[in-house]
């Protein structure tokens, strides 16, 4: 059985190690264990991080000579540049905007349209987010459910006031916002999911 010979920055970090472990017999057991791989754990950070180091011979620059980290570990704490990579969270990825002209047209008939024709624009601009990948369906369903849950409100509230004989002004205002609410709603919830995706 034959095995693949080592890369030279695995040479470079298997004899630091080695001189490591050399150094530190007179430390106890546990402290020793702590420190190998306190070490072995930041060289590790640092070729897998979000920025990685590829050569080793920097990384090795960065710990030190093994000398020193050994007489760290004896006066009872480890340098911490060794500790602090580990600390420190990577940084979030930046929110993306993945949707295109469709989800965007989508999104424009929910909002702005649902002022300029209540009930068609929004039922129109859902139609558009049907048949988007950029959603759920979950959230498309939900979608649905305020754009025509909204729509179906402000039908029931006109009819039942004009059974009632009241059917003013301030009424048709009512509806009309109860209708254009619906479709606002949820082309912003749509809008926020295709933002942050």
């Amino acid at each position: 059985m034959t095995t693949a010979p080592l890369a030279h920055t695995d040479v470079i970090v298997l004899d630091y190690l080695a001189a490591l472990w050399s150094q530190s017999e007179d430390l106890s057991p546990e402290l020793r264990d702590e420190l190998m791989t306190t070490v072995a754990d930041y060289v590790a950070m640092r070729r897998t991080s979000a920025s990685p180091l590829e050569d080793a011979a920097e990384i090795v620059n960065r710990l030190g000579p093994p000398e020193s980290l050994v007489a760290a570990a004896r006066r009872g704490h480890l340098p911490p540049h060794l500790r602090l990579p580990a600390l420190v969270p990577p940084p979030p990825a930046p929110a993306t905007i993945t949707g295109g002209a469709a989800e965007f047209t989508a999104v424009g008939l929910m909002t702005a349209g649902s002022f300029v024709l209540p009930g068609v624009a929004p039922v129109a601009g859902m139609l558009m987010a049907s048949a988007s990948p950029h959603w759920t369906p979950a959230e498309k369903a939900l979608a649905w459910f305020v754009v025509l849950g909204s729509g179906a409100a402000a039908l029931a509230i006109g009819f039942i006031f004009a059974l009632a004989g009241a059917g003013g002004a301030a009424v048709m205002l009512f509806c009309y916002l109860a209708a254009a609410g619906g479709g606002v709603f949820a082309g912003m919830r749509l809008l926020d999911r295709v933002r942050h995706r």
